[in-house]
């Protein structure tokens, strides 16, 4: 009972129930792993390119027929040469980029504002980088058929259906005026079914818009259950960022005893030890041109208090007793650092003496 109680409580902390942390998140969006309707890019592309060719469209008519004019009113008269064959082509490109250029500017402007909308300023070269796990065989086979793999199938019959109704609909309602085109004029002709053509677009283009707004809630909802994580994974990630508590105690504790050994090093060079006498050291250097103020050296408190008094002796450096001072110093003064103002007539005092018993002044 105790080892299947176990199990279950592996499998559970296992478990991703959790949602992503900000930090996963990052990670994640780095791998550019986002949540990403590419109907989104679709909709946006049809609107804006169809919208472009309504707006635009007078401009490149003139365009083209401009060009086709030229061609057969001037071009055909030159005589055939290398420097008229370069010219013709250097012309023609021009006049073709006139009326390209705008639709593809169109296009990339669609593009770049689909994916800001969607997952803002993203640079990452992550899904480029080769990958043995996206040719596994197996793998493979099990993203054919997984649940993701039927929701796109549908999504796509669905996008299929909508717009072939969406442009049968159009068709159908304007299949009388098609059916008298047969007696109208070429311009005629071209500028109907151009406009029909605009139209099916921009239609098509907005269903799959709205289309999208289904499709992306639904990716984000799948990322949101893909970048999910286990109890574990929490715990894991949070000792990361915060260091392992016991990594961290070890840590603290060299860094107290290459601290203490620092201090213990300055206690031949300080001037007097004041003492509790038993369980503070307090180790005081006056040196005017260090600081204006006596500075503490070393403290410590029982057995370090005894280690400091040790070395102390053995470097002859003065002993003071003067329990409130010594206790009141431990508390309030700081290492390497200059003693507190309310400190300064006790400690004078005291360094007056110690310099009168050493005959410094």
């Amino acid at each position: 009972m105790r080892l299947i109680r176990i199990n279950l409580q592996y499998f559970a902390a296992d478990e991703k129930t959790e949602k992503a942390t900000p930090k996963k998140r990052d990670d994640t969006r780095k791998k550019g792993q986002v949540a990403k309707s590419q109907d989104v890019n679709t909709g946006f592309l049809l609107l804006l390119v169809f919208g472009g060719l309504f707006l635009l469209g007078d401009y490149m008519k003139n365009t083209m027929t401009g060009m086709y004019e030229q061609t057969f009113q001037e071009y055909m008269n030159w005589e055939l040469t290398i420097d008229t064959a370069a010219t013709v082509f250097r012309e023609i490109t021009v006049e073709m980029a006139k009326v390209i250029a705008p639709i593809m500017g169109i296009a990339i402007l669609a593009g770049i504002t689909s994916n800001l909308i969607q997952v803002g300023i993203l640079f990452t070269a992550e899904p480029l980088k080769f990958d043995l796990k996206k040719v596994d065989p197996i793998k493979g086979a099990k993203r054919i058929f997984s649940a993701r793999a039927l929701v796109e199938l549908v999504k796509s019959l669905l996008k299929i259906s909508l717009i072939g109704v969406i442009t049968f609909m159009i068709i159908w309602l304007n299949k009388d005026q098609m059916m008298l085109m047969s007696q109208k004029s070429v311009e005629d002709a071209l500028l109907f079914f151009g406009e029909i053509t605009i139209i099916m677009g921009l239609a098509s283009g907005l269903a799959l818009l709205l289309l999208s707004i289904l499709d992306y809630t639904y990716q984000r909802y799948d990322h949101e259950k893909n970048i999910r994580m286990s109890k574990k994974d929490v715990k894991d990630e949070h000792k990361n960022i915060e260091g392992d508590p016991l990594i961290k105690s070890k840590i603290k504790e060299k860094q107290r005893q290459m601290s203490a050994a620092r201090m213990m090093s300055e206690v031949p060079e300080a001037d007097v030890i004041i003492t509790n006498p038993t369980h503070y050291a307090i180790a005081i250097k006056y040196d005017e041109e260090m600081s204006d103020a006596p500075i503490v050296v070393a403290k410590g408190v029982d057995f370090v208090a005894q280690k400091i008094k040790e070395i102390a002796k053995a470097h002859d450096v003065v002993m003071v007793e003067n329990r409130p001072l010594a206790r009141a110093m431990y508390q309030e003064a700081e290492i390497d650092q200059p003693i507190d103002e309310q400190f300064f007539k006790a400690v004078a005092e005291i360094l007056a003496y110690v310099y009168r018993l050493e005959k410094k002044v």
